[in-house]
């Protein structure tokens, strides 16, 4: 079975024209204009931020259920925790809240 390198192993290079052409494509190829791919990443990532600033509001209200279903059980229980654990829960959900505002304003949209 030959290699590829041992099929042309001995002959002359007989395609120079062909190589540099395909060198010039190359780099015809990297010297494409980059600001077109940054602003269309930029247009997307903007389109979707409401939706991800949403996800975070969703994502908040629901910690926030479960963390209040979670300090009732403990009050009901007798737990004497229950205040570190509600102020724990409540605490992670404002931080949601303000970290999606925050980013919301800090961005301008």
């Amino acid at each position: 079975m030959k290699t590829w390198s041992g099929k042309f192993r001995g002959k002359p290079l007989k395609t120079g024209s062909t190589l540099i052409l395909l060198l010039i494509m190359s780099m015809a190829a990297r010297s494409q204009d980059g600001n077109a791919g940054i602003n269309q990443a930029n247009t997307q990532v903007r389109s979707y931020f409401d939706s991800g600033t949403n996800l975070m509001y969703g994502i908040g209200a629901i910690v926030g259920l479960i963390g209040a279903v979670k300090v009732y059980q403990k009050w009901n229980s007798g737990d004497q925790d229950t205040s570190k654990v509600a102020a724990a829960w409540f605490g992670s959900c404002i931080f949601l809240v303000v970290v999606a505002t925050i980013i919301k304003s800090f961005f301008g949209m």
